[in-house]
């Protein structure tokens, strides 16, 4: 099952050496931890050989992962030839089961890709470190060229990025896989074969095993001309993005989108998505977004579900709630006394800082139950001695409060005594007086749940 092959010729392949040491050389990565994955296949283990021979120039430990997905009948043998292999080059591994579960609507190979980068970026380690290369880089790229993808996804994969909170190395990304191959046989080195990579029902097998045989024929360089439309790509997407951020698209306007003709708005839009952490829809889904939220009357309703979030467009500005928020149901919860309070439900967490001759009297509280409630309707409350008691609904409109949020705000009620709202204030009667001992409760959206 293990193959091992070696050239007669001995001298040492330099390109995967030197494209490691070319990103490494950028980076300082001294006595940080660099977790490989480690699938057993012979790009993987090129990556773990050349990695180990750099670590004492850089000063970095090195570690390796497997991820067993118990899809093929050799999975097994896999694992084993793995830990084998460490052993012996003294590295040291960790073999993680994962579970994929029912499809949900990706195919198998997204589900495995899923469960994999969850695998790598639960382990502990300063970076992780993948075995893409050239090949790869170049498929990726047609394939999102012929899903119709925009600049970034035909930007392909970038050699440093994040996963999981950690540094995302890709060291051999330049490099074709006909020099990992070199490499390999130039230094004995032994690893399996994956039997489904020949199964061209997977998109990216077939193009490697029927498209890719066929373009070489006439462009015998395409790897490399595919590589170099990615990075142009990417150039473009970062101009893109450096656009985008100078209009803030953490919060973004209708008139934004307005004032700009339809290819500058489009990308606006998707950098608000992607800023909260959601794809961008399909082109003509796009458009239809935009023709909506551009051509609506002002204090039209428009809403839209996308990747499981809502986006609003109220008084001028466009807003997200995730719908996990909005279904999650929430009972009372008291307070005892405690410093901060999480409310997933909710989405954030209430802190309550002490305070001297402000906030709310502790004194006040000790009176009734106090707990955290939602707006049920009528609510009252008098946040300023100088104006009269209001609604909340009133009080709420006031200060621009979307009214799908209104229902989902958490109140500190004293027994039936309304004490204060996010965003709204105190309740007079419950003011701490002069030099009186206070309390100062604070609404934490977890990241920013109103936008």
């Amino acid at each position: 099952m293990a193959s091992t092959r070696k050239s007669s010729n001995a001298e040492l392949c330099a390109g995967p050496l030197a494209a490691a040491q070319r990103l490494l050389s950028a980076l300082s990565l001294r006595d940080k931890t660099i977790a490989v994955g480690l699938s057993g296949g012979v790009d993987s283990t090129v990556l773990l050989h050349v990695l180990r021979a750099l670590a004492p120039v850089h000063g970095y430990a090195l570690r390796a992962v497997h991820v067993h997905h118990g899809i093929s009948p050799n999975a097994d043998a896999w694992a084993r030839f793995c830990r084998r292999l460490c052993r012996a080059w003294r590295v040291p591994v960790s073999v993680r089961r994962v579970d994929l579960g029912p499809p949900r609507g990706k195919g198998l190979e997204a589900s495995a890709r899923d469960a994999r980068r969850a695998a790598l970026a639960a382990v502990r380690s300063d970076a992780v470190a993948l075995a893409h290369h050239l090949d790869d880089q170049a498929e990726t790229v047609l394939l999102n060229l012929l899903r119709g993808s925009g600049v970034r996804g035909a930007s392909g994969m970038s050699p440093l990025g994040r996963l999981g909170g950690k540094l995302l190395l890709r060291p051999l990304l330049e490099v074709p896989r006909a020099e990992l191959l070199r490499y390999a046989l130039n230094n004995g080195l032994q690893w399996v074969d994956d039997e489904s990579n020949q199964d061209v029902v997977h998109a990216r097998n077939f193009l490697r095993l029927r498209v890719a045989p066929l373009l070489e024929q006439r462009y015998p360089r395409w790897r490399e001309a595919f590589g170099r439309a990615a990075r142009h790509f990417s150039d473009a997407d970062a101009l893109l993005r450096e656009f985008a951020a100078t209009r803030s698209t953490v919060r973004l306007r209708i008139a934004q989108l307005r004032s700009h003709p339809d290819p500058v708005a489009r990308v606006l839009l998707r950098e608000y998505l992607a800023a909260h952490g959601l794809r961008a829809p399909t082109t003509r889904r796009l458009a239809e977004m935009l023709r909506q939220l551009t051509g609506a009357a002002a204090g039209a309703r428009v809403e839209f579900a996308h990747e499981g979030s809502f986006l609003r467009a109220y008084r001028g500005e466009l807003h997200l709630e995730r719908l996990d928020r909005v279904r999650a149901e929430f009972g009372p919860v008291h307070w005892t006394g405690q410093r901060r309070i999480e409310l997933p439900a909710l989405g954030g967490e209430i802190h309550f800082e002490r305070a001297r001759g402000s906030g709310v009297a502790l004194e006040k509280l000790e009176r009734g139950s106090v707990q955290l409630r939602l707006r049920q309707g009528g609510e009252r409350l008098q946040p300023d001695p100088a104006r009269p008691r209001r609604t909340l609904k009133n009080l709420f409109q006031e200060a621009g409060l979307p009214p799908w949020q209104r229902d989902r705000v958490p109140l500190l009620f004293c027994g039936e005594d309304l004490v204060w709202a996010p965003g709204i204030g105190i309740d007079v009667r419950y003011h701490a007086c002069a030099g009186g001992a206070g309390l100062l409760p604070q609404w934490h959206p977890y990241g920013d749940a109103t936008h």
